[in-house]
């Protein structure tokens, strides 16, 4: 799935849920999105969460 295509679903998705759902409802998918979005890039680059967070940390050991 190429990033346009991706970009076109996110934006379909926050503007339903702010469309029917209302501000929060809107906030709460963008955070999601946002935790979704960390976490495939975890799964993609085979890291974990505190190597994500401080990238010197791979250098320490």
């Amino acid at each position: 799935m190429n990033t346009s295509l991706v970009g076109l679903v996110v934006g379909m998705a926050l503007g339903f849920a702010g469309w029917f759902g209302g501000f929060g409802a809107f906030l709460v998918v963008a955070a999601l999105g946002a935790v979704g979005f960390v976490a495939g890039r975890l799964v993609d680059q085979g890291i974990g969460l505190r190597e994500f967070l401080d990238p010197d940390e791979r250098n320490r050991r």
